[in-house]
């Protein structure tokens, strides 16, 4: 007889508001903690010094937090100039220190130059793996590594303070962008040079952020419930969104019972207007008016034409 798993089989997302100075791991930990939860997983790390938006995946919506990963972000971020650091936010060492004399004629040209289209070299300071060791890692030890650049794309860069010394931005970026990097560059650009002082995350792809909750209120619920003498998920599950919005604005397609049942076997099935390639949600049901659709996960367009699997639900009974 297999073994039961530890925790609860809870399924869904928590857009959890990290607070600063704690890990995406220590963050990813005290909710599954807090939820008695399976499984958990967060949709890319955000730096210990940065605050806002973590979605953490429970159970089976651990399935899609590579969709999260792969989406836009926007950010709110403080930028000091005139000091740059190793690592170009407040923990680095001082690398340099000049003068600040930036016009905002300046300053409007120089934001102008990130937005659009560029390459970006990840910074040394960065999660990225160079031979299975992270970057950060190698930095540490003062040892420089080849990184190539990449693709990004800054969608909109809207200056909300320029007060002496202090720069404050915020920015819609596609993934993969170091905010750090920009404004380093930002800084070199305007010749004082300049790194990070406060990083706020407002956004992953389109969650609402007024759905953001604290490990305080997280606390708050789960101390609630036992003075109420309730099950904590009474609480603590209404927060959580579903887990079909790790992949909003994925084309859907609708299939029946039957169809469900391969697909979740590993075979491709047959489904009524699916596009002609790409990935898809698969829902049983009749249609996007049906009120009773189940989702039941991701498949893609296989040559043939057909909705084979790629990451599908599979729902265990919850014995709270």
């Amino acid at each position: 007889m297999a073994k039961r798993r530890k925790g609860r089989p809870v399924n869904g997302v928590l857009l959890l508001d990290k607070p600063y100075e704690m890990s995406s791991n220590h963050a990813l930990q005290a909710v599954k903690r807090i939820y008695f939860a399976q499984k958990a997983g967060h949709t890319g790390a955000l730096d210990p010094l940065a605050t806002g938006m973590l979605p953490i995946c429970l159970g089976e919506g651990t399935k899609f937090s590579q969709f999260l990963l792969d989406t836009d972000k926007t950010y709110q971020v403080t930028a000091k100039l005139g000091v740059r650091t190793t690592t170009s936010d407040v923990d680095g060492d001082i690398v340099s220190e000049r003068p600040v004399s930036v016009s905002n004629e300046q300053l409007a040209q120089a934001l102008d130059s990130f937005r659009g289209t560029d390459k970006q070299i990840p910074s040394m300071y960065s999660a990225l793996k160079y031979q299975g060791k992270p970057l950060y890692k190698y930095a540490r030890e003062g040892i420089e590594v080849p990184r190539e650049s990449r693709d990004i794309t800054v969608f909109s860069l809207e200056l909300l303070r320029f007060e002496l010394d202090e720069v404050e931005l915020k920015i819609h970026v596609s993934k993969g962008t170091y905010i750090r990097t920009i404004i380093d560059d930002l800084g070199e650009l305007l010749g004082c040079g300049a790194h990070v002082a406060d990083l706020r995350r407002l956004a992953v792809g389109s969650y609402p952020i007024d759905r953001m909750v604290t490990l305080p209120q997280l606390e708050a619920l789960l101390e609630q419930a036992h003075e109420q003498e309730i099950s904590p998920s009474d609480l603590l599950d209404p927060l959580l969104l579903p887990m079909q919005s790790a992949v909003e604005g994925m084309p859907s397609v609708y299939v029946d019972d039957m169809s469900a049942n391969f697909l979740r076997h590993g075979n491709p099935v047959q489904a009524y207007q699916a596009p002609a390639d790409g990935s898809v949600q698969v829902y049983i049901g009749e249609n996007e008016h049906d009120e009773t659709a189940e989702f039941i996960g991701v498949g893609f367009i296989d040559d043939d034409g057909q909705v084979a699997p790629k990451r599908i639900v599979v729902i265990e009974p919850n014995y709270t």
